[in-house]
């Protein structure tokens, strides 16, 4: 076991600290060379070196360097290492943490990470929630307890409200959930890509009129394409209105509320039924680390709760908590560990100081990108994404700015990625890792303003 894990730190040293040197993406020739790994079940074993060398050396590159400051594309994921050593742990002790009585001191470790969630959002003593694999989980499981809690057994009338620029994974949540898509409205934007909340307080009286049953309202707290915080205090107000659950996708953003700036975007937030966090997005913790957080944590166990004979009796008081009376799960790894021990090891101030230089670095970016001549800001940013685009005569614009985003990334010190707002394709920069800091931000720049020096 030693010589196995001595073999693998070395490798998995090496790796991270040519991070930064390693290129953005490198995925070239990646899909054809994967076709050639296809194999048959192993008869027999191969010596560990010579697998990891193959990871480390062969498959690993050939990817997309999330961990890497220079990935700017999507929403980056940072995956901080004492999380890995975490899993390393609690996949090695293997301890089942989806009943209480099977683990009582773990799971209650993972039901603090909860509570810090919690606290961090300005949720009471009520709240509570579950650590899910990432916020596609999260939003499937606020919108079965919201059909549950407001529309009981008959919810075929059931409709939602959405802006349109809201991540495809609550249309996805509500398909899963039994609704139709018909009866998922999506709601236009104003020109800062905020929900217009007239327009959704409009769609809603119309859907009454004809008979459905409006029960769900979602703001974003920080949309993919922009970074747009909706007014989530107007929504909440809406939703108290209508008497309707109101749900907040706070994914990418909402642990800004660590910040000033953040809790200034997100105020009304607090307010929300439930709320979609991404720990592997801005807690800088490894893909498969999300989160659904309630006000009323009753309203998760009353959703999802069913035992069976075979299973130790579940926990009655309310302080003691049973992870499979809250989600769909009954078997699930043991993922709080990878947030409780760097948070025990850090405490959150050095995470709010990163959250807060990455909000610096967007805004300086903006202005550098403002210096270049022939681009145009399209979406300021409310968090820390920006979009922009090379403004032109031509007659096919948006090709012109697929091929400047082309040409930034070849140069592969950065990796941007570009989005749809209405008919108009842009390019966005999104600051997230925690690897990234101004240098790499430089190197961005530069290669933006060389990229459009190539095309004039």
């Amino acid at each position: 076991m030693r010589r196995l894990l001595d073999a693998a730190i070395e490798r998995i040293i090496a790796h991270i600290e040519s991070l930064p040197t390693q290129p953005a993406a490198n995925v070239e020739g990646a899909t054809e060379f994967a076709r050639t790994l296809v194999e048959k079940l192993p008869r027999r074993g191969e010596e560990y070196e010579k697998l990891l060398d193959f990871l480390f050396d062969q498959a690993i590159p050939r990817s997309f360097n999330t961990p890497g400051p220079g990935y700017l594309a999507f929403i980056p994921g940072g995956g901080i290492f004492p999380a890995a050593v975490a899993d390393l742990i609690a996949t090695a002790v293997n301890r089942y943490v989806g009943v209480f009585a099977a683990a009582p001191a773990l799971v209650q470790l993972e039901a603090n990470v909860v509570r810090w969630f919690c606290e961090i959002v300005g949720y009471g003593k009520k709240s509570g929630g579950v650590l899910t694999s990432g916020g596609s989980m999260a939003n499937f499981i606020a919108m079965v307890a919201a059909r549950k809690a407001q529309l009981g057994d008959d919810f075929s009338h059931g409709t939602l409200y959405a802006s349109n620029q809201i991540h495809h994974s609550f249309q996805k949540a509500a398909s899963l959930a039994g609704f139709p898509l018909a009866n998922v409205r999506e709601i236009d934007c104003d020109d800062t890509f905020r929900v217009r909340v007239e327009a959704m307080e409009e769609a809603i009286a119309r859907d009454r009129s004809e008979g459905f049953v409006p029960f769900l309202i979602a703001g974003s707290a920080g949309t993919v394409g922009t970074g747009a915080v909706d007014d989530l205090s107007a929504l909440a107000r809406l939703a108290d209105r209508e008497n309707m659950w109101f749900h907040v996708d706070g994914a990418y953003g909402a642990f800004f509320v660590l910040t000033e700036r953040g809790r200034a975007a997100m105020r009304g937030m607090e307010r929300a039924d439930s709320i979609v966090l991404d720990p592997h997005k801005t807690l800088f913790q490894p893909y498969g680390t999300g989160a659904l957080v309630v006000r009323n944590a009753a309203q998760l166990r009353e959703a999802h709760s069913m035992h069976a004979s075979y299973l130790p009796l579940f926990q009655q008081e309310d302080e003691l908590i049973d992870f499979c009376e809250l989600s769909p799960e009954l078997s699930r790894d043991f993922r709080g560990l990878r947030v409780w021990l760097p948070l025990k090891m850090f405490g959150i101030e050095p995470f709010r100081e990163l959250l807060d230089e990455k909000l610096d670095l967007t805004r300086w970016a903006t202005d550098e990108l403002r210096k270049i001549d022939g681009l145009e800001i399209v979406a300021e940013p409310q968090l820390s994404i920006v979009a922009f685009r090379l403004a032109s005569h031509s007659s096919d614009v948006n090709a012109l700015n697929r091929r400047l985003i082309d040409k930034i990334n070849a140069r592969k010190r950065v990796m941007l990625t570009g989005t749809m707002l209405g008919t108009d394709f842009v390019i966005r920069i999104c600051v997230v890792s925690h690897r990234t800091h101004i240098d790499r931000m430089q190197a961005c720049i530069d290669d933006i303003r060389a990229a459009v020096a190539e095309l004039r």
